[in-house]
């Protein structure tokens, strides 16, 4: 029976992109409900090294989104950002690749692999 729900933990994620940005990787993860309905999931890990510690962690926050709030969230998402722009001027982008960054995505994705944190889509890339 547990290796039915391993199974299903692996197919949950349907569809998938990761957004490096500086110590933090936003996870877009679209992924199944058990009627095959599909909803987001919106990860942000940042890494983390405790004073004392050798290898880093990474601390975690989720954010389910389901398809019937995506068009408030997405309005609410484009005034809060139109806001920022108004007050702000043109903001800068951030560079796409960064080697720091590169090492930080390896690391997590070790780390989440060794644990068996990170299923779906992430398994096949190694």
């Amino acid at each position: 029976m547990e290796k039915n729900q391993d199974e299903r933990r692996e197919q949950e994620i349907v569809y998938s992109r990761a957004i490096k940005a500086g110590k933090r990787i936003y996870y877009l993860d679209v992924r199944k409900a058990r009627n095959n309905d599909l909803y987001l999931s919106i990860t942000e890990s940042k890494r983390r090294q405790a004073e004392g510690e050798e290898a880093p962690s990474f601390e975690k926050h989720k954010l389910f989104l389901y398809k019937e709030d995506f068009a408030h969230f997405l309005e609410g998402l484009q005034d809060v950002i139109g806001y920022v722009r108004n007050e702000l001027g043109e903001i800068a982008e951030r560079e796409e690749y960064v080697p720091e960054q590169q090492a930080d995505a390896d690391a997590e994705a070790a780390a989440n692999e060794e644990g068996g944190k990170r299923k779906g889509i992430f398994g096949i890339f190694k």
